[in-house]
Order: C-alpha cells, then structure tokens, then sequence
C-alpha cells in the first residue's frame, strides 16, 4: 500500500492515497526510505511524523505503509544495548556508517548473527499460556532473561529444544487451540504506546531504596510508584536521576535521555561501565538499558522515545523483575509534543502545548505499578517511573510541572540555592513530599521498628522549626534566641549537614542502607533530647555545642559500611556521659 507526499512541514509530511493505512502505522518516507508514524487520518490522506531529518523531500514522494504501528523489539541482547529513540541501536549504525546517523539507515533492534545459549524449562506436551516462560537465556552475569510466551498465545508446547540459538531461530513449535503449529523464537514485537498486559496491580508496599538519605528517610518512592523530580537549571536533576539509576535496588534499569544535552549522556555512557553494582559486584551496564534522544536529534522520535523505554522496562517486568524507568525530561519530551501539535495546526492549550498534555504524561505515568504477570506461575513485578521536569526559571506554575504534579505521588523539588552551595542531594525539604508514608508503614514498622517513623517526623518538625526561626534570627540576631531555641537551630544544621548532605565521590557515603540511615539519624536526635533534658537543669548551650562527640557524629557519616553499627554506639555512649556530666554541673551551679 503506497501513496504521494502533498506536503512537507518540518518532521510533518502529509500524504494522500493510503486509504487502507490505519492511525499509527509505521510508514517508509521518500526515497530514503525514512521512517514515519501516521498520526491522523483523514479520508485517504494522512498526517505523518517522520523520525528522521526530511529536508530534500518533496511533493510527489512515494510513501509506502508497513500495516503495523510503531513496536519495539524484546529479546536477549537488549541490555547493554545503546538505543535512540525508535530503537534503532546507535553502536551498530556507528559500525555500519561512521559517527554520523545516515537518514533511512536500517539496522535491526537486536543482533540477528550473535548466538545464545537457550535452556528449555518446559517439556513437549506442556499447556502454556501467555506469558508463560519456556525457556531462559543468560543475557549477562546479573540478568537471566526468560523467554515467554507472546501474551496473546495459549496453546500446548510440541517440540522444544536447548541449545544455541540465534533471536530468530525456532526454539519451540506451539500448538495453538485451533490446532496451528506456531514457532516460536526467542524475539517479541510489541507497538509502543499500548501497555502491556498483567494480571492484577496491587498497591505499593516496598519501599525503592536509593541509598540517598533525603529520599529514603524524608520521600521515600514505593517499588511501582512514581515520582518527579523538578528544579530549575544547574539544579542537579540529572545528577539525581544518575544516582537513582547507580543505586536504587532495582534488578533492571531503563535510562531514557529525552531531549536532554548530550553530554550528560556521555556522562552516562563513560561512568556506568566503570561502577560497580554494590549488590553483584558487576558494571552497572549489565543491567542497564539506554535510549539516548538528545537535543541534537530528531524532535519527532524524542516523543516516542518515553514510549519506547517504557515497553522494554515493561518486558522485564513481566519476567518477574523490579525495573526502574528513568526519563530525562518530561519538559524536552512535552516540547516535542507542543512542535508536532502546532505543525498538525491542532487548538493549543495553556503556553501553547497540546490540550492533552495531562492525559498524555497520565498515559506515561499509570504504565508504572506493582503487578501479577500474566502467566500460569506467581510471578510479581514491579515498574518505578522517575521523570525530570525542567520548567523554565524554575518555574512550577508552568503546565508541564502541574499536570506532573497532579499524576506522580513523590515530588522531589530541587532548589538551586542549595545546588550552588555544594549541598547534593539538593532537595528542598519545605517544598518536597511523598504520598506513599502510610502505604509504606507497614513496612518500616517492620524492618526498622516503629521509632524511624517517628525520628522522620521529629527530624522533619525540627527542620520546619529551622525555617520560622531564621526568619526571627534576621531580625534579632542568634543570641537573642531562648537556649531551647539555639539548640533547635544547632539540631537542625546537623540534621540537614550530618544527614541529609551526602558526597557523591565518597565511596562510604555515595550509598546509605536503611540501616545506616536509621541509626545516623537517631544518634542525631539523641543528642537534641539529651542537650533538651541538660538545659532543662541549667546547663550552657555554649558547653553543650562543644562536647568532643559533637564532631564525630559529623563524620558518623563517613565511617567504613563494616564498622559503623560499633562506631555508633560507641558514639553514642561518650555522648551520653558527656552530656550528663555537663547537665549534671549545671544542675550544682543552679
């Protein structure tokens, strides 16, 4: 089925003569052969969004339809795999045609010469269902991909074989209910922007824990929650989104730079080969997936390139597995959305963006969660969505941060003051939440008791305190503060330099386990209700600021991960007799 080119407006093409097309088909454009997605039709004319550069194109250039929307490829050889954002994978095109993507270029998703190694985990005669796994393959050192039944598929497994296979070899031949012999190869296709099919969501009980104190302790983010991170320029929204990615207990992480300057995914591309998972010991990259559509490249594929993050992060999913979805940015991904809606001359919303911006990020957002996978075993799965949102000037008044805002459940709000005086994490804790504290009680009563709760609450109340006395200290000074406030003030200064502020190029305090988290910050709020008890007896705040122990429940932070369950309670035992002796004097002098 082909038709003519009647226009070309910037990566929109309009083209008449595909009356059997359907909306969202992937097309091939001009002679070049580009690749392009119908997005209205009307009549035996359609609108098309081409994926590639479209300049030299003109009236009368034939357009043939594939019959297929837009799908992505899922198979063995997709992590440690480099992707733009229509998944065509750029070290392949490099090796192919040079540094340089030629337009129409072609190259399959996943290798088709390059062997694995398959074992069977069914017999023949076994009834399957979708999303079953017959067989598994070792990706890498740290992922084990399973091979599933298609999800639309059931039917009796009649031959299957181990041994090495190439993604497009026969492995298995199924029998389908209707008695058609089916093969069955290690590769899937599946269109983008339809979801995935699951069982049941369930409500999010794990805590995703980062290693980042002011995420896990203050904003925690639920395994199958989501969560934005906004702030203006120079504020530090990639570099979280790089510690989230090195860190967070996820089995498989799906990093999709989208609109975002290309240097920083350089960055990624050179530091995570280097880093060490700390749970396997083995590079980041073996469970890594990237998508790279920077600023530099085709603004029509930065828009499906969430899309195509979000289907790999989904296959995995069903194999059972915790995946992290990482995009940077939302805004980039948005501004696409503004270009291509303008070219289709549609009604503009609020600052020109589409009318249906919100259903849109909504369509993004609701593809996370914790769910069954489909399948006749107990698998469980979950899916955590992270997006960057880059309002200009910072600005959260702006519709992409709004609409953000009324979708996600964690709001991390990035403050450039605090970026500028080398404070990492630079989340505001005056401006950030999370939706999740009750959902997740459970779970932190449980493995961390029911005081961590309460020090995140106290810790928390004493930084809320911090802000209102500021404003009095302006105004009178510091020592014009009663005792019990100085020491509010003196708290709160540990709290946010002690605990929250961590040194991305530490080793020791890059990544902070639960545990370390828990008695950190209770050694810190031990020392408030000890120096609260001694100026209720008299005792000098001057004193109680210069207690040897004061200083090293600074570098508490940065003692060895095998040492710090003793080094702390070592701590805190001088603290306490410390302390006592001074409250003790001031009780005698009273």
């Amino acid at each position: 089925m082909s038709g003519k080119i009647v226009k070309v407006s910037g990566p929109l093409v309009v083209a008449t003569g595909l009356a059997d097309a359907n909306m969202s088909d992937v097309v091939r454009v001009g002679p070049q052969r580009l690749i392009g997605e119908i997005l209205t039709m009307k009549g035996d004319s359609a609108s098309i969004q081409v994926y590639e550069e479209t300049s030299g194109l003109g009236p009368g250039a034939e357009v043939v339809t594939t019959g297929a929307p837009m799908s992505v490829e899922l198979g063995p050889g997709m992590i440690e795999g480099i992707y733009d954002g229509i998944q065509r994978p750029l070290e392949k095109i490099v090796e192919k045609v040079g540094a340089n993507i030629t337009r129409g270029v072609e190259v399959p998703a996943l290798d088709r010469e390059k062997k694995w190694d398959f074992t069977a985990v069914v017999t023949p005669g076994t009834k399957v269902e979708g999303g079953d796994v017959i067989g598994t393959v070792p990706e890498t050192p740290v992922v084990l991909h399973k091979i599933m039944v298609p999800p639309n598929m059931s039917g009796t497994i009649t031959d299957i074989r181990s041994g090495s296979f190439t993604v497009e070899e026969t492995v298995a031949t199924l029998r389908t209910d209707k008695g058609e012999d089916v093969p069955l190869t290690m590769v899937q296709k599946w269109p983008v922007r339809i979801g995935r099919p699951y069982k049941h969501k369930y409500p999010p009980k794990r805590p995703l824990c980062s290693g980042q104190r002011v995420i896990d302790t203050l904003f925690p983010i639920a395994k199958g929650g989501t969560a934005a991170v906004p702030g203006p320029f120079g504020s530090g929204k990639t570099v979280v989104q790089h510690q989230l990615a090195k860190w967070a207990d996820v089995d498989i992480v799906v990093y999709i730079g989208c609109g975002e300057r290309g240097n920083e995914m350089t960055d990624v591309l050179r530091e995570f080969p280097e880093l060490k998972d700390p749970r396997t010991g083995e590079s980041l990259m073996k469970r890594t997936v990237l998508i790279a559509n920077t600023s530099d490249m085709p603004v029509a594929a930065r828009e499906a390139s969430v899309y195509t993050g979000i289907t790999i992060a989904e296959y995995f999913r069903d194999m059972g597995y915790d995946v992290a979805v990482i995009a940077d940015s939302t805004s980039r991904w948005a501004e696409a959305l503004r270009e291509m809606s303008g070219r289709l001359e549609e009604m503009p919303g609020e600052e020109g963006y589409p009318a249906y911006l919100a259903s849109r990020l909504a369509q993004f957002y609701e593809r996370a969660g914790s769910v069954a996978c489909i399948g006749s075993d107990d698998r469980r799965g979950s899916l955590t969505a992270v997006g960057a949102v880059s309002p200009p000037g910072g600005d959260l008044s702006e519709p992409v941060a709004q609409a953000t805002m009324r979708i996600v459940k964690v709001f991390w709000a990035l403050d450039s003051s605090l970026a500028y005086k080398r404070h990492f994490p630079a989340i505001n804790w005056l401006n950030s939440y999370s939706l999740y504290l009750d959902s997740l009680k459970p779970w932190f009563d449980e493995n961390l008791g029911p005081e961590f709760l309460e020090d995140r609450a106290s810790a928390m109340s004493i930084l809320q305190s911090e802000a209102s006395l500021n404003e009095i200290v302006q105004l009178v000074g510091k020592d014009a503060l009663s005792p019990a406030d100085q020491l509010t003030l003196e708290v709160a200064r540990m709290v946010r330099e002690d605990f929250l502020q961590q040194n991305a190029f530490a080793d020791v305090d890059s990544f902070s386990s639960y545990d370390r988290q828990e008695k950190l910050l209770a050694m810190v709020l031990r020392y408030d209700r000890l120096c609260r008890e001694a100026i209720s007896k008299g005792a000098p705040v001057a004193k109680l600021f210069a207690v040897p122990s004061r200083e090293k429940i600074g570098r508490a932070k940065s003692v060895p991960a095998e040492e710090y369950q003793q080094v702390y309670q070592q701590i805190s035992a001088e603290m306490e007799q410390e302390i006592t002796a001074i409250a003790e004097e001031g009780g005698e002098d009273a």
